[in-house]
């Protein structure tokens, strides 16, 4: 579904799995947001056996060195079963610990033995063992499931425990919590349905390292369900219809047809929370404060509450616009990409405040700062160039208005990145990326992504 109005996983470092969900509610910036893709054990194995990279470097408040080894599995399960030993090394951790410490200056047998008892220390590493079946579904039981729900996918998944990540860069470790999700197939057009059912056991926890802050109420224990229906509208206003370079295959196909093109998205979204203090969905809160808090601010969303539970109803809406040049096939800036998304995430508050505005002109008074303010949408801006070849130079950042300083225009979670176009499968890259807000560096493996 366009527009950030749904839960999708977040890259990190900060776990050797490389991945930590985002607190529900809170939108992250495009290059850190992801879709489904290969493990991270399975990325780093296809960086050492393809790349030559014996080591992975990745950067979460010290620099680490991560590589995989391959667990030998009977023949007769080689091609459903996976199964690694990720280990990794805190390169600045150890380097730290030298200095600190100090080496001998004895003789180089004595420094060999610091360097060594250094080397020692269990601190300086971590280890994750993982395993990945592939398991087949009866045919009959595959042929119900698509006559059910036709053009639809289902997913079920359990974490225990669950790394998550607020829009202020913290971590909170949650003791388990499961998930069951119905999605429509992604299409350009048409309508589309999400429906996901979510439940959290356990007291959040802060990871370390960080400044105190409150735990999200979306955290808080308790069962919630989400729905969301849509209606998309793609708008090709420019595509390219001149021939590409014979002979010479696009570094990704996805990339490889320049145009200027549009989409809108209208939709609705609800939210049901039981057995909770306080929870949250994409900007709005719920729970016995958080509803009078809505009263007041007089939008008019349906919203309805019981004994520790609450439901919310409101309106989304989203427009995108696109534009390339360049087919990615030439050695030099073939490629030059913007793509940005505006998203207003509660109707009932956009449209009150564009009565108050046009209430207000109305009557020939200003409008306040708060009205202007609320019909204002939220904006993530993406801009890519070809740099020579394969590689290209991206930046992903979000933008909002804030009418009350002196700078109008907020930048929020700006990533930087270098992509690696492996010219495999249509569409596939290495990316190198950098969050200065999060102070996070890593490399990893994405397909069939734009």
């Amino acid at each position: 579904m366009d527009g950030g109005f749904w839960d999708v996983d977040v890259s990190t470092p900060m776990t050797l799995d490389g991945v930590a969900r985002p607190v529900p509610g809170e939108l992250l910036p495009l290059g850190l947001t992801r879709g489904p893709r290969l493990s991270r054990p399975k990325q780093i194995d296809f960086f050492q056996r393809f790349m030559a990279m014996p080591f992975v470097p990745s950067f979460s408040n010290a620099l680490s060195l991560q590589r995989v080894l391959s667990l030998p599995l009977p023949s007769f399960a080689r091609d459903t079963w996976f199964s690694t030993l990720l280990g990794q090394f805190n390169v600045q951790k150890f380097v730290t610990s030298l200095r600190r410490n100090g080496l001998r200056q004895e003789s180089d047998a004595s420094s060999l033995q610091s360097i060594w008892r250094h080397l020692s220390d269990p601190n300086l590493y971590a280890l994750n063992f993982s395993s990945e079946w592939l398991l087949t579904l009866k045919i009959q039981c595959y042929l119900a499931w698509k006559h059910m729900f036709p053009h639809h996918n289902l997913t079920l998944e359990a974490t225990s425990p669950a790394l998550f990540v607020d829009h202020l860069g913290n971590y909170w470790d949650v003791p388990f919590t499961w998930a069951l999700d119905l999605a429509s197939v992604a299409s350009d057009s048409g309508a589309s349905c999400h429906f996901c059912i979510n439940h959290t056991v356990g007291s959040p926890k802060q990871c370390e390292d960080q400044p105190m802050s409150s735990v999200p109420s979306s955290l808080l224990p308790g069962l919630c369900a989400k729905c969301a229906v849509s209606v998309k509208k793609n708008f090709d206003i420019w595509r390219s219809e001149s021939p590409k370079i014979k002979m010479v295959q696009p570094y990704d196909i996805f990339l490889s047809n320049p145009h200027i093109s549009a989409s809108a998205t209208l939709g609705n979204h609800s939210f049901v929370a039981l057995d909770i203090v306080q929870c949250t969905v994409v900007t709005a809160s719920l729970g016995d404060k958080s509803l009078r808090a809505h009263t007041k601010d007089e939008s008019f969303g349906f919203r309805a509450k019981g004994a520790n539970s609450a439901i919310l109803a409101d309106l989304f809406a989203t427009a995108s616009f696109s534009v390339q040049h360049g087919n990615f096939q030439k050695l030099f800036l073939d490629l030059t990409r913007f793509y940005t998304r505006l998203d207003i995430p509660s109707g009932s508050k956009f449209l009150v405040g564009a009565s108050q505005v046009a209430f207000d002109l109305y009557n020939s008074q200003a409008p306040s700062i708060e009205a202007v303010q609320a019909i204002c949408p939220t904006a993530s801006l993406s801009i890519q160039q070809q740099i020579a070849g394969p590689f290209s130079f991206r930046v992903d950042a979000g933008a909002t208005l804030d009418l009350k300083k002196e700078w109008y225009f907020n930048v929020n979670d700006p990533v930087v990145a270098v992509e690696y176009a492996l010219q495999v499968l249509g569409s596939a890259k290495a990316l190198a990326w950098y969050s200065p807000k999060q102070r996070e560096f890593m490399i990893e493996l994405r397909f069939f992504e734009t």
